[in-house]
């Protein structure tokens, strides 16, 4: 039996294939979300939709970031693409981009509500490193729920036209 100071054997190299796989995980979404903004902004070029359109997207290219050093941390390779959620993800935009701005819009919000309860999984694994939930809980997350909240305001101000 251990007590609570000793760690069990194998219980660290445990934890780190979790974290890198939930992290991988949470880095294909992010990925996803970057080439899924890159094909809806197309549709605003040149309306001032596009710059927080590019000012989201390039949050998520930071978190893209921010996740592959965790993965690289924890001893891991970072996935290079955005996997199975990416081309489901990238057809859903490529529809609404022909259905309109609004539906557009609507694919982007999708995303991101995936991202946030992909992100709230993440919080509820014991598996997971304290740093990789503080990580985000207080900066990942809270970006998340802010894209909502700036799609909503420009979903609106396009409805009032």
């Amino acid at each position: 039996m251990h007590d609570q100071t000793t760690p069990r054997p194998g219980r660290e190299e445990y934890t780190a294939t979790c974290d890198v796989n939930t992290l991988n995980s949470l880095l294909r979404g992010e990925v996803a979300a970057v080439e899924t903004y890159d094909q809806v902004i197309g549709k605003f070029d040149g309306q001032s939709q596009a710059i927080d359109l590019h000012r989201i997207r390039d949050e998520h290219n930071e978190a893209a970031a921010v996740l592959r050093e965790r993965i690289r941390h924890f001893g891991g390779e970072p996935a290079e693409d955005s996997g199975a959620w990416g081309t489901f993800t990238k057809a859903v935009a490529g529809t609404a981009k022909i259905l309109g701005p609004v539906s557009a819009l609507g694919a982007l919000k999708q995303g991101e509500d995936y991202g946030i309860g992909q992100y709230e999984t993440a919080l509820n694994d014991p598996d997971i490193d304290s740093d990789c939930k503080d990580l985000i809980r207080y900066r990942l997350l809270p970006r998340c729920r802010s894209h909502v909240g700036d799609l909503d305001r420009i979903i609106d101000a396009i409805d009032r036209q």
